[in-house]
């Protein structure tokens, strides 16, 4: 038993209690579940893997070659076995019905095929409330040509999604979830949050426009006498029927609501029974077309004039009758008179006009059809008038809204009639939405989708003909049936009678909004588990069987809203859009993966091409704005809120989504584009490679360099920020992981946008002149390398990192990159600190690309910087027109667009201080003895080595030879003569370099270097100790490297006494310019 626990999937069975400290480890669908753990652990998806199995990987000696790999890597049979155990459920209703069954027993769902699975379900789903509500009204309005015409857009939208899906269906194993489980994993967290989400709302709003094509049957056509509003003025007729939908559809609602809450499994079987309704009322209605060649039903048609009258409030269309030769008015001579008798007032059309009485539903072969071709829009408000029918016109109109008339309840347009028509299309997704409950998803999903889909296309286009051709058109443009005794006008035209077309719809709207208030609250369960939408986390969670009860809390709340709305024509509209853009959204990841090619892409369904999937999307685009554009920007603005508010809260997931790849395609055309043009002085900016140190917990030693980062760069161009390990990458391997970790952590604390990279070298130098060489991708690589000045460089206890920093310098001038030095770095101000009064002030000594100019103006749009006013400064010489100099350099600003101060400051050719002399000497002399410590240092280790050695043998041994292995660095055999003939050499020696050391004169070079430096720092000190950053030209390190060290010392003397500076170096080209 316990051998096989893990390979075949248990079911819950009744097994006696484990005796006390036994624990039992059972599989169950794919969950590992431990007793007292009501908590189950989702494995993978594919290979279950359980501490037991590992021990069986390995079995045997023919494998022995993988046997180190086999923890990982699992062999191909034990991979095999997994894929042949993994079930996958519908998160719904087998799952429920499973719980709530009563014998505890679980029965296998039986797996269903193309027919029962997918067509029948889409075909349900497709045919409704508009096909037996609106169609013949839609006919009747728009005639057939432009009805005919709305018809196939709507439907050629539906079956290029059909394909789409199919393709994104058939790519692999889709679960329970459907279209927002494809567009989300196609397209990413963010589409997917939002497009499920919007699919949510449409199916919820499909729930309220069935609930109110419930009520309308039920109140207009089966019960009129139960309506709690009654109008008692004609005028007031249109406002009791709304109020009168809003209190019977809120108690629908909520009887519905309590049905989905007791147990989807009621639900689930009553779809047959709704299912059988719809197929009864279509072939009802082929039924009674058939019926009108031979024998047409007799609805006739009362017109005074051409227009169309009301005739349930009368039997016989005249206005007189002779009953034994006596003239006796008719009821409907009340209804336009104001006594019965032949001498009263009555309506002056009514009187100009005769009454005609003709038959509502004249036949297929009447020839009705040429009349109902095009059709007739108005306003709110117009009569319903017969073409071709003869009438004389009176001149006032104003009274004929208290007349028996039948009016347009609405304004009819083009673009309306098509936003109600849309909803009927839809369901497409019904078959997708089962793929858990099908023997063969892949296979059955596309046939039976497309099939319904033609099936349907097929039914509702006949429909348009056939209504066109058979049914009077002011019968068909009346949407109530007021004219032919308040009869559902397409009832009037199936056979045997029009109750099988009342009551057969009645059922289906009631079954369709039964399953969208089965279905939203599922699908917002399945966001809400997904994680990506923070505050939907609340509606993840249930009964203990799985029932989203606050999901269906909030469906039905959102329900309630469009049953407020209470008019079904203005319901239809707002679920078109919902569903365009999650049609919409289909197609875009297919024709996505389609384009980009990606391995992954391999759909078993071939029928389809990216063209197709771009005519989809443009067709439900195009849709969208022809329904109603006011509609359609709600709709995509809440979908770009959403998403928006996804990418900046929502929980980051990786689900290998087409826009990433997208992203991916169009980052390495990029890369390629601007590696084939250099850059322009116009669009260079600093590219940043920011060398950090990192202390000894791996930590960033120095933030407030990625601070300066950010605010020199606010958010613009490439940031890549770097560190160095020293060792190997086998040892250090996890250590590199971490700094990473931790430099990424900082770079989001300090909000610095850009890329980090932490490399493991065999020594600091190596790892940082690799990073300058090959940090970047093509054209996106760094032009500028910004450090942290080495500040504790003279108390070092080597001279490593003073060369290491110098060695930089010198590969950045070689490879043409800027460099920027940042001196007490610690100082500098974090992003939220801002600087009210200050400068920023330049040094421009000399010219090297003008970076020096452009820093500045670059940190003044942060708003750390942005108060801070800038100064330039720059040096003359003897020779030089101070005055002429100003003006010339004011003049370049103004070209470059700058706003600076600027000030020439002079600097006279003076002696030589003293100070300066002496600092110079000091400075050799400090140098030279490091040098002399340094080159004694190897000795005095050996030394010490070789005593430690001898100390712990035995005097008696001294005599002999005795031999040492010395560090790395030098491998010599010692001997007692030798050792004590090298003691006395180094005991002569110091005194010889201490004698030389006080006798030394300084390099006249040296002298002259320190000498700028004194005073240069002397003039800066005097106009710009108070400014809050100090930019200043960097020289050159000296060619000869013999002088690094005082190089340094030149460069400290240089910033003594200034708090914030930053040491810049051009890389050697233009990077400002005066043109456009």
């Amino acid at each position: 038993f316990f051998h096989h626990c893990t390979r075949v999937p248990i079911r819950a069975q009744k097994f006696p209690l484990p005796p006390a400290g036994v624990c039992f480890i059972l599989r169950y669908h794919g969950f590992c579940c431990l007793p007292g753990d009501n908590t189950p652990r989702e494995s993978s998806p594919f290979i279950n893997n359980t501490d037991h199995d590992r021990g069986n990987y390995y079995d045997g000696k023919n494998m022995a070659l993988f046997e180190e790999e086999i923890e990982s890597n699992p062999m191909v049979s034990s991979l095999l076995n997994k894929l042949a155990n993994y079930t996958n459920l519908t998160q719904g209703v087998t799952e429920h019905e499973e719980y709530e069954n009563e014998d505890g027993v679980t029965k296998i769902a039986v797996k269903m095929g193309t027919f029962i699975g997918v067509y029948l379900p889409c075909m349900q789903n497709i045919l409704g409330v508009i096909l037996f509500l609106r169609l013949t009204w839609i006919v009747g309005t728009a005639g057939i040509m432009e009805s005919f015409a709305i018809v196939v857009m709507c439907c050629t939208c539906t079956m290029l999604t059909a394909i789409s899906m199919s393709a994104i269906a058939t790519n692999g194993v889709v679960p329970a979830g459907g279209s927002y489980y494809m567009i989300s994993r196609s397209l990413g967290p963010e589409f997917g949050g939002a497009v499920g989400l919007c699919f949510y709302l449409g199916t919820t709003f499909a729930g309220s426009m069935y609930i109110l094509g419930t009520i309308e049957i039920l109140l207009t056509y089966i019960v009129p006498n139960t309506a709690v509003f009654v109008a008692e003025k004609k005028e007031d007729e249109t406002d009791a029927m709304l109020n009168n939908m809003r209190v019977y559809g809120t108690c629908c609602l909520a009887l519905m609501a309590l049905v989905v809450f007791v147990g989807v499994k009621y639900v689930n079987k009553l779809a047959l029974v709704f299912l059988a309704c719809v197929v009864l009322s279509i072939m009802a209605i082929y039924a009674g077309v058939i019926k009108t060649v031979i024998e047409p039903p007799n609805y006739p048609i009362c017109l005074l004039g051409n227009r169309s009258l009301q005739n349930h409030n009368f039997e016989k269309c005249m206005k007189t009758e002779v009953i034994k030769n006596v003239t006796y008015t008719t009821e409907l001579w009340k209804l336009f008179c104001d006594s019965p008798h032949l001498n009263a007032t009555c309506d002056e059309y009514f009187t100009l006009n005769n009454l005609t009485e003709i038959q509502g539903i004249p036949g297929l072969l009447s020839g009705v059809i040429k009349d109902n071709m095009w059709g007739e829009y108005g306003p709110s408000g117009m009569l319903v008038e017969k073409k071709n029918q003869s009438s004389v016109p009176v001149q006032d109109n104003s009274r004929d809204i208290y007349k028996p008339y039948i009016f347009n309840d609405i304004s009819t347009f083009f673009t309306l009639l098509v936003g109600i028509y849309f909803p009927s299309v839809t369901g497409i997704m019904a078959g997708s939405n089962r793929s858990g409950d099908l023997r063969d998803a892949q296979r059955s999903i596309p046939i039976g989708t497309i099939l319904a889909i033609a099936t349907t296309s097929f039914i509702y286009m006949t429909c348009v003909v056939l209504f066109g051709a058979c049914i009077e058109g002011v019968v068909l443009r009346d949407k109530f049936g007021d004219s032919v005794k308040k009869n559902l006008v397409i009832g009037t035209l199936a056979w045997p009678s029009p109750w099988v077309i009342v009551i057969g719809s009645f059922f289906s709207c009631c079954g369709a909004g039964l399953q969208s208030l089965t279905g939203a609250p599922r699908l917002l369960q399945a966001i809400a588990r997904d994680g990506i939408v923070p505050f939907l986390q609340v509606f993840g969670h249930g009964k203990a069987n799985g029932e989203p009860t606050w999901a269906l809390l909030m469906t039905v709340g959102i329900c309630e809203i469009g049953i407020l709305i209470a008019s079904l024509d203005a319901v239809a509209p707002i679920l078109s859009m919902f569903f365009l853009m999650c049609y919409l959204f289909v197609n875009l990841a297919c024709a996505v993966q389609t384009l980009l090619r990606t391995p992954n892409w391999r759909p078993r369904f071939k029928f389809y091409h990216w063209t197709l999937s771009f005519l989809g999307m443009s067709l439900c685009l195009s849709l969208m704005f022809i329904s109603s554009w006011y509609y359609a920007l709600v709709a995509m603005s809440i979908a770009g809120c959403i998403y928006k508010y996804i990418e900046y809260r929502g929980a980051e997931k990786e689900w290998g989504d087409g826009i990433r790849g997208l992203s991916l395609n169009a980052a390495r055309y990029a890369l390629i584009r601007l590696e084939e043009v250099p850059t322009h002085t116009k669009n260079w900016r600093p590219q940043l490679l920011v060398l950090l140190k990192l202390d000894s917990d791996l930590g960033v030693k120095h933030p407030r360099l990625l601070s300066f980062t950010t605010q020199l760069k606010a958010g613009k161009g490439l940031t890549i920020v770097s560190s160095v390990l020293e060792g190997t990458y086998m040892t250090l391997g996890a250590e590199a992981k971490s700094a990473e970790q931790n430099v990424k952590s900082a770079m989001h604390l300090e909000r610095t946008k850009g890329f980090c990279h932490v490399v493991v070298s065999s020594n600091l130098r190596d790892g940082f002149s690799h990073l300058i060489q090959s940090a970047g991708l093509g054209g996106m690589k760094h032009n500028a390398v910004l450090m942290a000045w080495p500040g504790g460089w003279k108390q070092a206890e080597d001279s490593y990192p003073w060369k290491n920093f110098i060695e930089t310098v010198r590969e950045t001038t070689s490879a043409h990159q800027a460099l920027l030095v940042a001196k007490n770095i610690d100082k500098f101000p974090c992003n939220q600190d801002r600087l009210g009064e200050g400068t920023i002030d330049v040094w421009w000594i000399v010219h090297d690309g003008g970076l020096l100019m452009l820093l500045p103006f670059l940190l003044r749009q942060h708003k750390v910087w942005r108060k801070c006013k800038m100064r330039i400064f720059t040096v003359a010489q003897m020779n030089d027109n101070s005055i002429q100099m100003k003006k010339d350099l004011q003049m370049f600003l103004y070209h470059l667009r700058l706003n600076a101060v600027v000030e020439v400051v002079e600097m006279h050719d003076s002696d030589i201080a003293a100070f300066t002399y002496e600092k110079t000497l000091v400075m050799e002399q400090r140098s030279q003895m490091l040098k002399q410590m340094q080159l004694s240092r190897t000795e005095r280790e050996r030394e010490a080595q070789l005593i430690t050695k001898l100390g712990t043998k035995s005097h008696a041994n001294l005599s002999d030879t005795a031999t040492t292995t010395p560090d790395h660095h030098v491998h010599m055999t010692w001997t007692k003569d030798k050792l004590i003939a090298e003691r006395n050499r180094k005991r002569g020696e110091p005194n010889v370099g201490v004698k030389d050391l006080f006798n030394m004169k300084p390099n006249q070079s040296n002298v002259r270097r320190m000498h700028t430096a004194v005073k240069l720092n002397e003039v800066v000190v005097n106009k710009s100790q108070g400014a809050q950053l100090v930019l200043l030209n960097m020289p050159g390190p000296p060619k000869n490297k013999g002088g690094d060290e005082n190089y340094m010392e030149f460069l400290e003397v240089l910033m003594d006494g200034l708090d914030r500076v930053l040491l810049v170096r051009g890389g050697g080209r233009e990077v400002i310019t005066i043109y456009s």
